[in-house]
């Protein structure tokens, strides 16, 4: 007699709901980190990358598709870390305890950063471009917040794929190989994030900052 499959429990629905939700949102975010290493060939090419990007992702249905999918990333993200927390059970393994944390800032980051690039769009009616990004960077004391915060987001998102492909390769992979990439996907990571920061910073090129942008961090 044939069994039947079990139905998925509430953590892979939510965990389901989580990749999928990455799927969506990961197409956008490996657009808009490869706009921020435009910028590296200076702050012109960087917007004009922007604009291209922009032509499809202000349509309203992809905008507003793109927004859920963080939203429903988040919620999920923090649901599955919570649920980690509080179930008791083995040790965690060092891989499993970064892949939570990156995700947990992951959620705290997307909240805030979203929310600030809205606001300043409806709000404050700046165009949230390359000058939105670098005001932090380049006013007073601010750039003490803003270099870690904007650095381990791009740090914590390359952590937090490297220990979901770390854990999702092939069986046969041995376990310090699988350690290997996690650890070389890290790696990438720091360096794409001391790039952008050190770009958005004026560390290749000056960046004189329009008074609407400076005045909001005055």
């Amino acid at each position: 007699m044939t069994t039947m499959p079990r139905p998925p429990g509430r953590r892979e629905r939510i965990l389901g709901l989580h990749r999928i939700a990455a799927a969506v949102v990961g197409i956008y975010v490996l657009a808009h980190l490869a706009n921020h290493l435009a910028a590296l060939r200076g702050i012109d090419a960087h917007l004009a990358f922007m604009q291209a990007l922009r032509r499809v992702s202000r349509i309203p249905v992809i905008e507003a598709l793109l927004l859920a999918g963080v939203a429903m990333q988040m919620v999920t993200g923090w649901w599955l870390v919570l649920r980690r927390a509080a179930r008791r059970g083995p040790r965690r393994l060092p891989f499993d305890r970064l892949q939570a944390w990156s995700g947990a800032y992951l959620a705290l980051f997307m909240l805030v950063h979203v929310a600030s690039v809205l606001l300043g769009r409806a709000r404050l009616g700046l165009d949230t471009n390359f000058w939105f990004a670098a005001a932090g960077l380049n006013v007073g004391a601010w750039p003490l917040f803003f270099v870690p915060y904007y650095g381990l987001a791009v740090v914590a998102l390359f952590a937090h794929l490297a220990c979901a492909l770390r854990r999702r390769l092939p069986a046969g992979i041995a376990p310090a190989a699988r350690d290997r990439l996690a650890l070389s996907v890290i790696a990438a990571g720091v360096v794409t994030a001391a790039l952008i920061v050190a770009a958005f910073g004026g560390a290749f090129y000056p960046v004189a900052l329009p008074d609407a942008y400076r005045a909001t961090f005055a």
